[in-house]
């Protein structure tokens, strides 16, 4: 966005939290962003937060509904909020448990506001629309001072994910070796690394490398379900994320299982409808794959004499993630792709 935008201020600001986050204590209210529309002239968007802290000490932000339609995460942070008290913690959690609140309750992966992708609009402009003026906030005004902000997605409704954690590679070998500390914690199957962030990007954790916080991510499960694999693994990765920062006392907590390091990169390490029909997967997520190998099928059945289409991967891979419906247009992900880490 344009220096105009981001050089804007905390006076510029259009949203207001209910509760005091600095506070010691717990403390459960929401994010009040105004919204006028037909029905209520001067309403506001109630964004649940909460706060539980206690003393100096880790400073860490959970968020999760950053998209709409990815449930684990918001299932899994509503729990937290129910179940932690501020004895059981030392430093400052901020649980940010449906962040697009609109697409939250909408099932949705972008606002039926305004159609924002908030995963996708960082840095914000706090007088543009709503999710612009979401993001602003998260990045201007919620971001500065923690030291890790864990953002949990899964596969939505498009696409299933073998659960993995995510995160940007780092130049310093200290910040790197802290996160795959905090990955290994997690416990998921996969723990993939990507290219370090663009000082423009639009994702949040863009948003923190601006802000020098720490960020990562989940992708866990998917497919429009919730199923007991994924929310225990959400569950216990998350405490286990919160006892390795220092924030949380937990020592019953099941050891993790070993995590596989691996990077995705460019267009390689996707694989994308190349006409409009019908998808048919020909692997599995979790499966290995070979460069030429067909990947998928499309199938045209407004046409069902033509010959389906055959996709085929161009590296050896892990398959992390396919799409979950059949329909497909051209442009469409299929598949991401993960190598070994470098």
């Amino acid at each position: 966005m344009g220096t105009s935008q981001t050089s804007r201020t905390a006076a510029d600001n259009l949203l207001q939290c209910d509760i005091d986050l600095r506070a010691d204590g717990k403390a459960v209210g929401f994010l009040r962003q105004p919204h006028s529309v037909h029905r209520s002239a001067y309403g506001w968007i109630p964004t649940p937060i909460a706060r539980i802290a206690r003393g100096p000490g880790p400073q860490v932000l959970l968020m999760a509904g950053n998209h709409g339609d990815e449930w684990e995460g918001q299932i899994a942070l509503g729990e937290l909020i129910r179940e932690l008290e501020p004895e059981h913690v030392q430093g400052r959690l901020v649980i940010l448990p449906s962040a697009n609140f609109p697409a939250a309750s909408a099932g949705l992966r972008t606002s039926p506001i305004d159609d924002g992708n908030l995963n996708r609009a960082f840095p914000g402009d706090t007088h543009g629309s709503a999710t612009a003026q979401l993001a602003w906030w998260i990045e201007h005004v919620l971001l500065p001072g923690f030291d890790l902000v864990f953002d949990l997605h899964s596969g939505g409704s498009s696409l299933t994910y073998l659960p993995c954690v995510l995160a940007y590679r780092q130049a310093d070998p200290a910040v790197m070796e802290r996160l795959l500390g905090l990955a290994r914690a997690f416990g998921a199957p996969v723990s993939f690394f990507s290219n370090a962030a663009s000082n423009r990007g639009r994702t949040l954790s863009a948003a923190a490398l601006r802000q020098g916080v720490l960020g990562m991510a989940t992708e866990c499960g998917g497919g429009n379900l919730v199923t007991p694999a994924s929310m225990a693994l959400m569950r216990d990765g998350l405490r286990r994320v919160l006892r390795a920062t220092g924030l949380l006392d937990a020592p019953d907590l099941p050891a993790p299982a070993p995590t596989r390091l691996m990077q995705v990169g460019g267009s390689t390490h996707h694989v994308y409808a190349l006409e409009r029909g019908l998808f048919e997967p020909l692997v599995e997520v979790g499966d290995q794959v070979r460069a030429g190998q067909p990947a998928a099928r499309i199938h045209f059945h407004d046409s069902p004499w033509k010959e389906p289409l055959t996709v085929c991967f161009e590296i050896d891979a892990l398959v992390l993630c396919k799409r979950t419906p059949a329909p497909c247009e051209r442009g469409d992900c299929l598949y991401q792709l993960g190598t070994d880490l470098d």
